[in-house]
């Protein structure tokens, strides 16, 4: 392809500025200089071009000016053409790309690349997605010491084409000596894996977890160079725990590099004992769960049948203990009150673990925080172990309590304790909240008994992070349960020595450790916008389909806005506000002889055509959106209101107005 003099001499100025601006000539010095110090013998001072392309292609500098070079030009593509992306596109979800990280020389990081993904036999048969179709796509979380790390979206197939790199800071909280580098025999003892979580998100946004994996990344430790190659299988979750998904080629990579490798024996000896101690410790709780489970039983045989739950599977199909799910997590500045991580906890999507074939058994599987973040929903225990820990972290006595509910259907929900005795259930896949008053039963008839607003009926333990009761009152129906902890008669205590054995920070067991919540990066005025417009086609077509034209009513869309805002102000603190100036200003709008009508609707996902055939199954929706009449205007009006991760709240109101025809 041949260019005009002018463009050439452009192009060429573009990348001379684009060299300029990464110090390219600079970073090619040093690595000439390092090259010739490094790789050739004092006698042999020839360098050959060849040596140094190697050299810096080895280095990841070819591999950097081009990526910048390619960002340059599409933003320059970008500016050229005024329609924006299709949001459909599945590369639009790729989350933002920092330029530039910041490294300290002082720190030790931990490279991990992820070099492509082969035998996923279930896309065997997938197709080869043509340029800007829309397909399914896999992601790759991570987390590590507190840092999480999201991989661009590649489309599903037998050998998925991940190619990403992370830098992991190691470092050890307790050094002490701020400024001094961490050798690899201080490292061995950071006994954290780099959690790994992949997730398929299907052509409609569904997300489904694939596999959750623990990578041991000590070995690089006592790798050659401080790099070694590592092929990691991926097994499948819940009842496919046991089955391959899939293999991802993995590279580890120490940076700076180590003066001093470990011999392998070393940290094979290292690793055999962390789990060694691991199983002893485990080993004791169980023999120690097994004693207080029997303890329990002898105080009343009818305790058989209670919902006391001690372990719970997690997605790998491994026992765990329950209060090791649990731990106070403090959320920054991303949530401010406890009522809002009560909401935020809400609009996280609900979905029960799946299961292979009928029958109506309930499949357990209590996700670990980052698949259930990740992937943005989970079952009522996910919910509420995450709401349970937030509100530790806010500072309140918080507890988990299994129990039922109507028709005996297990369930999970939050309790509160205040500091004058006051207990609060937090429904989490809800945000409601309801005042605990216990009925008496030896009352006599003419004393008026609280009449409870909760859905639960019995209530079997409840558990956080450093405590476990079981109920052992004669009746476990929650109407008539006096939440007096320290009555044993009435609350059978686990021992905290041995729930701190087993659960972080006192063991050292394998329990993953939490990772920090993520802004989020949805833009709310965008994503509003979106969702509005592809409803007002829909509602068009629908319209169209019945021989009815449709005239929008900008105004009157606009004039809904403070109703909406309202309704998820009311949903987070659980007070109504601005509701008078919101009619006032509808009654201006409507004019005397016309009707007004609107229906607000509540989603927690952003697909529009999946809430527009929601709204038809209601028939005050259908009404407004199907009016007859004379001078029909129509209006919506749609609130994307972001909370942490990829959750949403979205508000959808539908009105019309029509002049009365008796």
């Amino acid at each position: 392809m041949s260019l005009p003099p002018e463009k050439a001499s452009e192009l060429k100025q573009i990348i001379h500025q684009q060299l300029v601006k990464m110090d390219v000539h600079g970073r090619i010095r040093e690595v000439l200089a390092e090259t010739i110090r490094e790789e050739l013998a004092p006698e042999h001072q020839q360098l050959s071009t060849e040596d140094l392309i190697k050299a810096l292609r080895q280095r990841g500098i070819i591999d950097d000016v081009m990526k910048e070079l390619k960002f340059v030009t599409d933003v320059n593509a970008k500016e050229r053409t005024s329609p924006p992306k299709p949001a459909t596109h599945f590369v639009d979800r790729e989350p933002p790309v920092l330029e530039k990280t910041n490294i300290d020389p002082t720190r030790r990081y931990l490279y991990l690349q992820v070099l492509g993904g082969k035998a996923f036999l279930e896309h065997l048969q997938e197709p080869e997605p043509l340029p800007g179709q829309i397909c399914s796509t896999f992601t790759l979380c991570l987390h590590f010491r507190n840092q999480r790390f999201r991989s661009k979206p590649v489309p599903c197939a037998c050998e998925p084409d991940f190619h990403d790199g992370f830098l992991l800071e190691v470092h050890k909280d307790s050094l002490g000596d701020g400024s001094k580098m961490v050798d690899a025999t201080t490292m061995l003892s950071i006994c954290d894996p780099v959690h790994m979580v992949l997730i398929k998100t299907d052509t409609f946004g569904e997300t489904t977890l694939v596999a959750s994996y623990f990578l041991e990344w000590r070995s690089v430790l006592a790798a050659e160079n401080g790099v070694t190659n590592v092929a990691v299988e991926l097994l499948g979750v819940g009842t496919e725990s046991k089955v391959s998904v899939g293999v991802l080629n993995i590279r580890l990579e120490m940076y700076p590099q180590l003066n001093k490798t470990l011999s392998p024996e070393v940290t094979n000896t290292q690793f055999a004992l962390e789990r060694q101690k691991t199983a002893e410790k485990e080993r004791l709780f169980l023999v120690y769960a097994k004693q207080w489970w029997r303890e329990y039983l002898q105080i009343r045989p009818t305790h058989n049948v209670r919902l006391v739950k001690i372990f719970a599977q997690d997605e790998n199909g491994v026992n765990r203990p329950v209060c090791s799910y649990i731990r106070p997590l403090r959320a920054g500045r991303l949530l401010d009150t406890p009522r809002q991580a009560a909401r935020f906890v809400s609009v996280l999507g609900y979905e029960r673990a799946p299961v292979i074939g009928g029958g109506g058994g309930k499949q357990e599987q209590w996700c670990t925080l980052l698949a259930f973040l990740s992937r943005n929903k989970g079952d009522c225990e996910d919910h509420a172990n995450l709401l349970c820990s937030l509100l530790l972290g806010f500072g309140l006595e918080a507890f988990v309590c299994v129990g039922t509910k109507a028709k005996g259907v297990p369930h999970t929900w939050v309790m509160t304790c205040g500091t004058d005795g006051t207990i609060t259930f937090w429904e989490s896949l809800t945000g409601h909240r309801y005042i605990h008053r216990p009925i008496n039963p030896n009352d006599p008839p003419v004393v008026e008994q609280p009449k409870p607003l909760y859905p639960y009926r019995t209530i079997g333990c409840i558990f956080n992070h450093q405590k476990f009761f079981g109920n052992c009152q004669p009746s476990d129906a929650v109407e008539v349960c006096v939440f007096d902890l320290h009555d044993e008669s009435k609350w059978k205590p686990m021992s905290g020595e041995a729930i701190k054995s087993v659960c972080p920070p006192g063991s050292t067991s394998s329990v993953p450790s939490f990772p920090p919540l993520c802004a989020s990066t949805t833009d709310a005025a965008i994503a509003s916008n979106e969702i509005e417009l592809q409803l007002r086609i829909l509602v068009s077509e629908h319209r169209k389909d019945l021989g009815l034209s449709t005239v929008w009513d900008d105004h009157l869309s606009y004039l809904l806005s403070p109703a909406l805002a309202a309704y998820e102000l009311e949903r987070t603190t659980s007070v109504s506000a601005g509701n008078e100036e919101f009619q006032d200003a509808v009654r201006r709008a409507v004019p005397d002889g016309h009707t007004f009508k609107g229906f607000p609707i509540h989603f927690v996902y952003r697909n529009a055509r999946r809430a527009f055939a929601t709204c038809l199954r209601s028939p005050f929706c259908e009404e407004i959106i199907c009016c007859r009449g004379d001078q029909v205007r129509l209006a919506v009006r749609v609130r994307v209101f972001p909370y942490p991760e990829s959750a949403c709240a979205v508000w959808i109101m539908f009105a019309c107005k029509y002049r009365s025809v008796l």
